[in-house]
């Protein structure tokens, strides 16, 4: 059994954002791999049984038109663990 620690990130120094990103841009990355949207800015992932929530514009950033996802929140589902 391990230890739940919660912190806050205040700042991020290692990725710079150059441009606004576009959530339609995201959706439509996620859904080239796999990912469908379930309700405003969560998506999952049946073949892998992961969830992302929490994807909006400013936990998703864009560096060189390449999105970075910084700040979201993920689960593993009991699908993530089965055997492939």
């Amino acid at each position: 059994m391990g230890i739940t620690v919660s912190v806050a990130v205040v700042e991020q120094p290692h990725i710079v954002k150059t441009e606004d990103i576009d959530l339609e841009d995201v959706k439509k990355f996620l859904a080239q791999n796999g990912f469908e949207n379930t309700r405003r800015n969560d998506y999952y992932n049946n073949d892998l049984g992961v969830i992302l929530e929490d994807l909006h514009d400013e936990n998703v950033i864009s560096s060189g038109q390449i999105p970075f996802f910084i700040y979201t929140v993920f689960y593993l589902t009991d699908k993530f663990y089965e055997p492939v």
